[in-house]
């Protein structure tokens, strides 16, 4: 078993370099993208209008360095290799065009400072520096430019400068945001605690009620108790989230006040004592977990009915009942165990509720969890936001299904993965 579950961990690295590989092409052949974009601000600024005019008053070196900004100045393979980190980014890259008779041009360097370093109006130090026709860069007093590198090119008649660096995902970094210029993994991290919390108490309560109301249903079969829930669950089951959601937000927040109609705690949060806090998040998460977890009831709940009555009716607890033991002690003891082994293959996605989360629901209730992000990530066409939520997206469910395995290996003796 063990040597099972290393094959599996070491298949994580090509089903993850295959996943991110593919989106990573999308990126790169899908119109509309960031640099697009920005080429066209920057010709609408400069009061011309239009795609089809975008960018045709920059210069060729300044079209050049927008595509570097965005990563847009290598290849598909090249590019995708400096995401992942094999190869050096070249930052800040910048193209000084010399004129006829020029020996040496000034440039403007820039270093992202530490985040601890930054402040309100300013992310970066600045240098003054100068760069010579034959690629030499040196600061205004001669000496030479620490961590800058430089290309001349003759025929151009320019040089390029630039910073290499590999800062990619070998080195632990996702890149940073093109559309609110943040580190793609602080902007995930701060939306993990309300994804944790949304995900933690759905997982909860969900199995808290589904599995009870399985085993009931089960002892109840064809009686008004199980025809009646089965209703319930089933017509809760058939409405999406996203409508139940906006129909309490309607009537239950909006028209009778009962609920926030959105957010995730108030404004005036900080203020509230610690039993004001708590009963200021319960009281704003009740309608969104109601939307989130109304599907997951009919399958879980089933699910447990359904293999508890099989399981019933197998000659293994039917000799227990033969043998003198309770119907009480036959269901609980003896049926129970195995009817629960299906439930422990889901139990390994609960590392899934770090990005948990719906996009509609969130929408609708102005939660600012993974779940927006992610979709606002398209809707901006952040391509490194959008990398970073895959990467993490995609390690979870692997992690999630490698669990999943060795929880039911766990439940069930007769398992053994070879």
């Amino acid at each position: 078993m063990r040597d099972y579950f290393i094959r599996r961990f070491l298949l994580m690295i090509p089903t993850l370099i295959g996943a991110t590989m593919v989106v990573f092409f999308i990126t790169r052949v899908t119109p509309g993208g960031p640099l697009e974009a920005a080429l066209r601000q920057a010709a609408q600024q400069q009061g011309e209008g239009g795609m089809k005019d975008a960018g045709a008053s920059l210069s060729e070196e300044q079209k050049e360095e927008m595509a570097a900004y965005y990563g847009f100045d290598r290849s598909f393979f090249p590019a995708y290799l400096a995401w992942l980190g094999l190869l050096p980014k070249e930052s800040d890259k910048q193209f000084i065009k010399f004129e006829k008779d020029a020996t040496e041009m000034p440039v403007t360097l820039q270093d992202l400072l530490p985040r601890e370093e930054w402040t309100a109006n300013n992310a970066y130090r600045t240098t003054q520096a100068k760069v010579f026709r034959d690629g030499k860069l040196t600061t205004e007093d001669g000496s030479p430019v620490p961590n800058w590198q430089t290309h001349a090119e003759e025929e151009k008649e320019r040089v390029q400068v630039f910073k290499p660096a590999y800062q990619g995902l070998l080195q632990g970094s996702l890149g940073i945001s093109t559309r609110y210029n943040e580190y793609v993994w602080t902007m995930i991290r701060e939306r993990m605690p309300i994804s944790i919390f949304y995900g933690l108490v759905t997982f909860i309560l969900s199995y808290i009620v589904c599995i009870p109301l399985g085993i009931l249903k089960a002892i109840k079969h064809r009686t008004v108790i199980d025809n009646v829930s089965s209703i319930l669950i089933f017509v809760g089951y058939a409405i999406p989230g996203f409508v139940l959601a906006s129909i309490l937000v309607v009537y239950l927040a909006a028209r009778m006040n009962w609920f926030p109609t959105g957010g995730f705690v108030s404004e005036d949060f900080a203020s509230f004592t610690l039993a004001g806090k708590t009963w200021d998040v319960v009281h704003h998460a009740i309608l969104p977990l109601v939307c989130y977890m109304v599907g997951s009831f009919a399958f879980m709940t089933m699910l447990v009915k359904n293999n508890l009555m099989d399981n019933l009716a197998a000659d293994y607890v039917r000799t227990a009942v033969a043998k003198g033991a309770g119907f009480k002690r036959a269901v609980l003891v003896h049926a129970l165990r195995n009817s629960l082994i299906p439930l422990a293959t889901t139990l390994g996605h609960i590392v899934s509720i770090f990005v948990a989360g719906s996009v509609l629901i969130e929408l609708i209730f102005e939660i600012n969890g993974f779940g927006l992000l992610g979709y606002y990530s398209l809707l901006d066409r952040d391509y490194p936001l959008v990398m970073g939520i895959l990467v993490v997206d995609v390690v979870l469910l692997m992690v999630g299904n490698i669990l999943s395995d060795y929880f039911v290996a766990l439940a069930d003796p007769r398992i053994r993965f070879e």
